[in-house]
């Protein structure tokens, strides 16, 4: 049972990535509240590695106003929901131009469980080869490089990387090696 009631929903903003939604609420001693929620579809992460090094991309982040390097990851177009590893798989060859010849699923990522209902699923791609990427208009900028592990773990502490996706999937790698 959930501890919070929904009395009602009103969408205040759409467009072809998200929509997002103002909820009426009900708290489990009575009073009233609202919460905003931002509704995205969810998304794959691809942590491409070829034994020594790992792929990762890097894009102009708007909201940030900076470059940003990260593991390949997005959504289906307008909205969809895919097989999480058919998702992959896309975004892979999308984004990187590579193609995995094993995909194995390391676990699930909460994007902001505070304000968003979007959720991830994060995959280690392995037995790689090398094709064209297919690139939307929306990642014209992107630029993609492999970088051994140490290099990532450096970028990690020094702050190149702060994708908390990235972060968050890189600890499921280290959790899955271990197992």
């Amino acid at each position: 049972m959930d501890p919070i009631e929904r009395v009602s929903s009103r969408e205040v903003y759409r467009n072809n990535w998200m929509t997002v939604r103002e909820d009426g609420i009900v708290r489990p001693d009575g009073s009233p509240g609202i919460y905003g929620v931002v509704d995205k579809p969810n998304y794959a992460l691809v942590i491409p590695y070829d034994g020594e090094r790992l792929h990762l991309v890097e894009q102009y982040r708007y909201p940030l106003g900076m470059r940003r390097w990260e593991f390949p990851q997005g959504t289906a177009p307008d909205r969809q929901d895919l097989d999480p590893g058919e998702l992959a798989a896309r975004e892979l060859r999308e984004e990187t131009g590579l193609r995995a010849g094993s995909m194995t699923a390391l676990g699930t990522i909460d994007v902001a469980p505070g304000l968003s209902s979007q959720r991830g699923t994060a995959y280690l791609a392995t037995d790689l080869s090398e094709g064209a990427h297919e690139r939307e208009v929306e990642e014209q900028d992107m630029t993609a490089a492999w970088f051994p592990r140490s290099e990532v773990e450096k970028m990690i502490r020094t702050g190149e990387i702060t994708d908390a996706q990235s972060l968050a999937a890189y600890a499921l790698l280290l959790l899955h090696e271990r197992a």
